[in-house]
């Protein structure tokens, strides 16, 4: 073969090569904290292209919950928007920083850190990334000491989602007898919301109901929801509200263990098993989606806050069970109630709303 002939084709070989690995680099990563994973822009993309990261809160993915339903709104708008999507999955609290460092760093159109938790982390990757656009999941921006312009935050008002499944299960409990209780993960506002709200929603179903509460101080350790719940049952509860992400799934399990019901939180739990009888939804997909679409339509205005409640559809009560059917109407009524303020649900616990 001709020398000339043979270099060229060499050179096209090694160049065909490199493009292979390129595009496999593009297809996953492992790296700043635990490991992530991409998602490539749809092939009919919707608007215009734009990467969005999003760094998980401990528990990973497969929560059944709250980092779901984040991914859940990504992968959502890489399909119907076209957007690139990265996830960094956060193993523990430290991992926050280096996460969000990553994708700021790779000029991430929009980065979001999904949970309360992450506040502190969020700002001071606001602070040394102010050209970059973030978004908190149950954080405002207007609390954070340095009013950072580049975050919007996107809290919810879980108390109107925990208020109606408090009615309901209340009316449950006073037709089967025993008392309700709720199993939380660490002690911070948005489990705290919830729980105010279910507490409530319960008193005003049934002025004479009991209700337990009880803090796993984790959002990941099973079997410390779990011997809660259990507790909870010896004393007498019916019904076990999880408010607890992954670790709640112990108190499901203890539910089913002791054949009581028990309700779901954030995601439509319903498909764990026939012992959920409805579930606090939490629409962080939603939430997600919609911050995305707000910077690929040049709507995002940092600064502020988008809150998700009954209003918007971003909270709300899941599937109810054949247990709980009876009084699904009620419920309905209770909705119309909080949807034309003559309901207000507390967000502190201990109060009984109006």
């Amino acid at each position: 073969m001709h020398r000339r002939t043979f270099r060229a084709m060499a050179i096209a070989l090694t160049l065909a090569v490199g493009a292979v690995g390129v595009a496999a680099c593009g297809s996953s990563s492992d790296d700043s904290g635990g490991g992530g994973s991409s998602s490539s822009a749809s092939s009919a993309p919707q608007g215009k292209q734009i990467k969005v990261g999003l760094v998980t809160d401990i528990g990973g993915l497969n929560d059944r919950s709250f980092n779901q339903l984040a991914n859940d709104g990504l992968q959502r708008a890489v399909k119907q928007l076209g957007v690139q999507g990265r996830v960094l999955i956060s193993k523990q609290n430290s991992d926050y920083i280096p996460n969000l460092t990553t994708l700021a760093t790779q000029k991430y159109d929009l980065i979001i850190g999904n949970g309360f938790l992450m506040a502190d982390a969020v700002e001071a990757a606001a602070k040394k990334f102010p050209q970059q656009k973030f978004a908190i999941i149950d954080y405002s921006p207007t609390l954070m000491k340095s009013k950072p312009k580049n975050v919007v935050g996107l809290p919810f008002k879980e108390q109107e989602a925990g208020y109606l499944v408090g009615y309901l299960t209340a009316l449950y409990a006073k037709d089967n007898g025993g008392s309700l209780s709720s199993v939380g993960g660490q002690k911070i506002p948005p489990v705290d919301h919830y729980i105010a709200g279910f507490q409530a929603g319960a008193k005003k179903a049934d002025p004479s109901i009991k209700t337990l509460n009880g803090y796993s101080q984790s959002f990941t350790a099973q079997d410390k929801c779990k011997e809660i719940a259990l507790d909870q049952i010896a004393k007498g509860a019916k019904v076990v509200f999880q408010v607890a992400g992954s670790c709640g799934l112990g108190a499901i399990d203890a539910a089913k263990e002791k054949g009581v019901q028990a309700i779901g939180v954030d995601a439509d739990q319903s498909y764990l098993g026939p012992e959920i009888i409805t579930s606090a939804l939490k629409k962080v997909d939603v939430a997600v989606f919609n911050a995305i679409k707000s910077v690929q339509d040049n709507n995002y205005k940092g600064g502020a806050d988008v809150i998700n409640d009954l209003q918007n559809d971003g909270v709300g009560i899941g599937k109810i069970s054949p247990a709980g059917q009876k009084y699904a109407s009620q419920i309905a009524d209770i909705k119309k109630q909080i949807l034309d303020g003559t309901i207000t649900p507390p967000d502190t616990v201990g109060k009984g709303g109006t």
